[in-house]
């Protein structure tokens, strides 16, 4: 029996949380979740080549990847574990997010994985977009709407490949595994727990009102020390 942490959740849910960017989930966090304000999104600068795309909320794909060294299995072999790479991205819980570790150390980003035909394809199998800490290419032919925050852009896939799928990687500090939930714009991402993400947009909500009092202020024309001590302390009496 699956258990109800693994189900998906609602679509409902999904949309609720995509109306938020990331920076704003990270802040309910700290509400519903304070025990995680150390953990679980990205801490190292992404390149988000398409900044206006909206914030993207999905079920992870996790891959790590090399470059550097050509992949020792026979062009059969090879064949065979692109096809089940490509019908792990495409299957279980939907919408999907891939999530690629580049794991050759100081080489790290050397060849991309990630151009025209990967974003055009994993757009097809049912990802929103790609967080990888290694490099991508083709910017203007990339797929329409499809985001990407990547630790570089460079020019050659050199031997790219996928070593393995379905296991636990690390990007740029933050910690995935297969069919976490993320949440990621063009600040980065961040990896929410199944249990608490339907109470994310109360809290979301929650900050919102609790910064309006001191945004109202410092954006007022009328602005001075005395309001906006006024104004932190209005802040702190709304829950």
């Amino acid at each position: 029996m699956t258990s109800p942490a693994a189900a998906p959740l609602a679509p409902s849910i999904l949309e609720a949380l995509a109306r938020y960017d990331t920076p704003t989930i990270c802040n309910a966090m700290e509400i519903v979740a304070p025990e995680r304000r150390l953990i679980g999104y990205t801490t190292k600068p992404l390149v988000c080549p398409f900044p206006d795309l909206p914030p993207m909320v999905g079920y992870a794909r996790t891959v790590t990847i090399r470059s550097v060294v050509k992949s020792a299995l026979p062009a059969e072999e090879q064949a065979r574990r692109r096809i089940a790479y490509y019908e792990y991205v495409g299957t279980g819980h939907g919408p999907r997010i891939a999530v690629i570790q580049d794991i050759d150390g100081p080489d790290i980003g050397y060849g991309a994985f990630w151009g025209e035909v990967q974003s055009n394809v994993h757009k097809a199998l049912g990802c929103l977009g790609v967080i990888t800490d290694g490099s991508i290419r083709d910017i203007p032919q990339w797929a329409p709407g499809f985001q990407a925050l990547a630790g570089s852009i460079g020019p050659s896939h050199a031997w790219v490949h996928a070593e393995s799928f379905g296991g636990e990687v690390r990007v740029a500090g933050m910690t995935v595994h297969s069919d976490d939930l993320i949440h990621a714009d063009r600040h980065g991402a961040i990896v929410i727990p199944h249990d608490i993400a339907a109470s994310l947009p109360d809290a979301a909500e929650l900050c919102a009102r609790r910064e309006t009092p001191i945004l109202e202020i410092a954006r007022s024309a009328d602005f001075s020390l005395d309001k906006l001590k006024e104004a932190l302390k209005r802040s702190a009496e709304i829950h």
